[in-house]
């Protein structure tokens, strides 16, 4: 079996070969005891991510904002929020990081700024070089341009009485999106990537990014979609060309770069990366819409159950799709997701067996995993009473949608999506030990930390050798160890199997095979999987998993990866 040191055959680049770990700042971890996360805080914690093996930090944003949207509402691209600390503590951030080879990438957020933004106050003041750095339209204070809904509920559009003009905001009303038709704001975007640059990251994870070109006119979306001019703002007519100029950009520089880009398919997400546009990977959500109501996300009659070989083939066109044209970004939460293992898995009695089994499907398939902070070691949901507590503005404002237009009649109504959905899962604090609020701080936390805590925490987890936070630093060895793992091609087995999902990387004359049962109960392996003379079992979450696996009966969640 192939492993590391000298390396040849594959396109090789760091960024492919690396684990991604990403922190939300404000939950990770609060150094000065004001209960909000800080830059001296994950400081604190870098020797626990070289503990962990994580090759690169995606850190979500800390420039000065407002906070609307927790730091997603950028008021100045070139200075750090107060209440994440300085531009000096950044730095040192930076520094503790790369001493570790450890690598930094940073949210590059250009589809909208914060309504505080300079530019944006000089734009509505119509002072002449910003006057058309947003998207503005004139007509009736009572009349919005179009029909546009925002992703967080209500129209897209708001009327700004300084300026006595509408302006386009694709998310919340204080996140006015930029004009990217301006060829200024290009270039002061331009600017501002070179200036981070010369900061030493390592790259940009870049938010929403496709929808950063609007079609002129600004037509009317069908007024029966879920997201009423999506499909005018997705993927608009001049995308390549801006994230070609963004690619230019950074061209020079040896950095990675991942774009948001939901409502994507493979053979146009082909087109922006590799030798396309140039884009390293991107986040795509197919996979993420499985368990939606046939109404989308917000659906009262929702969710619904995920379908296993309905996701098998979702993960499969992507896995082949992407094979030789791109590079997949694996993963399945972040911070606008619910915890993995509540949504994919079972938080209760196999938390442990169904945590570890997301573990290996995300470092055994094709493409960059990436581990968002806390699903290492299992962290869950939390459970909400109603809107009572809730941070989230996306939740907030879908559930008044729901009432505006008469889909529920109260907030108790929503309350299964809001417990399913909330964002503001992924947003409690990081679980580091059974101290008072889970020694996230010494101070009152922002946000409540998961009543859980006492039960579920790093300092437990790092203390028994079986756990999840051990598998977790396990299989990020296994992959850092083996080409296989990071450019084996992918072959899925089993397709209509409602329980198993396994499937096979290959490189050159390796072979390894991954199975997964991704159930509740025991299940009979019946049907044709590869065949070898010879099959060693490599890693597995049980501790006497059968070899071969070919005919045993797999234990709820337990999953194992063979080399065959």
């Amino acid at each position: 079996m192939t492993s590391g040191g000298a390396r040849a055959g594959p396109d090789r680049s760091w960024w492919k070969e690396a684990v991604v770990y990403q922190i939300y700042p404000r939950s990770f971890n609060d150094a000065d005891g004001d209960g909000i996360g800080d830059l001296r805080g994950i400081t604190e914690r870098v020797d626990y991510l070289d503990d962990l093996g994580v090759d690169v930090v995606w850190l979500c944003p800390v420039y000065d904002s407002p906070q609307a949207d927790n730091g997603y509402d950028v008021r100045d691209y070139r200075a750090i929020d107060p209440e994440f600390g300085t531009m000096t503590q950044w730095e040192t951030l930076r520094s503790a990081l790369h001493d570790r080879d450890i690598r930094l990438v940073m949210d590059l957020v250009v589809n909208h700024t914060s309504s505080e933004h300079e530019w944006f106050q000089r734009s509505r003041r119509e002072e002449a070089e910003y006057a058309g750095y947003y998207h503005w339209h004139d007509g009736d204070p009572d009349d919005p341009p179009n029909n546009w809904q925002s992703f967080f509920g209500g129209p897209a559009w708001s009327y700004d009485e300084t300026r006595g003009e509408w302006y386009l905001h694709l998310f919340h009303e204080n996140q006015p999106d930029l004009n990217w038709r301006n060829p200024r704001v290009r270039e002061s975007i331009t600017e501002m990537i070179e200036w981070w640059l010369e900061k030493e990251i390592d790259g940009f994870r870049m938010d929403a990014v496709n929808l950063l070109s609007k079609p002129g006119g600004y037509p009317d979306g069908d007024p029966d979609t879920d997201l009423v001019g999506a499909s005018h703002f997705f993927n608009g007519p001049r995308l390549e060309e801006y994230l070609r100029e963004i690619v230019e950009t950074l061209s020079g520089y040896d950095v990675m770069t991942v774009a948001e880009m939901s409502n994507t398919d493979v053979d146009t997400a082909a087109d922006y990366l590799g030798d396309g546009v140039g884009l390293g990977m991107l986040f795509q959500s197919a996979h993420l819409e499985l368990d939606t109501g046939p109404d989308g996300l917000w659906d009262p009659n929702g969710p619904d159950e995920i379908d296993l070989p309905a996701f098998k083939r979702v993960i499969g066109r992507w896995q082949t799709g992407l094979q030789n044209r791109g590079w997949n970004a694996v993963f399945l939460g972040n911070h606008d997701q619910p915890r993995i293992v509540s949504r994919f898995g079972d938080d209760g009695k196999d938390r442990r067996e169904s945590a570890t089994l997301l573990a290996t499907f995300l470092l055994t398939l094709s493409g960059t995993p990436y581990i968002y902070q806390g699903d290492e070691i299992g962290m869950t949901n939390e459970e909400f009473d109603g809107l009572d507590g809730i941070d989230d503005i996306g939740t907030i404002g879908a559930v008044e949608e729901l009432i505006d237009r008469g889909r529920i009649d109260a907030v108790a109504e929503a309350e299964h999506l809001i417990n399913y959905w909330s964002r503001d899962h992924a947003r409690t604090p990081m679980q580091w030990s059974d101290d008072a609020h889970a020694g996230f701080t010494d101070g009152e936390p922002w946000f409540p930390v998961n009543d859980n805590y006492r039960a579920i925490n790093v300092d437990r987890e790092r203390g028994h050798e079986d756990s999840i936070w051990q598998y977790y630093r396990r299989l990020i060895d296994l992959r850092h160890r083996h080409d296989i793992l990071v450019y084996g091609e992918y072959e899925l087995y089993l397709p209509d199997h409602p329980d198993i999902y396994a499937y096979t990387r290959t490189l050159e004359d390796d072979r390894a095979l991954v199975v997964l049962n991704w159930a509740e109960t025991a299940t009979e392996i019946e049907g044709p999987l590869p065949e070898a003379e010879s099959m060693d079992l490599v890693t597995s979450n049980y501790d006497d998993t059968a070899t071969p696996p070919h005919g045993a009966v797999f234990r709820p969640y337990e999953a194992a990866v063979y080399w065959a």
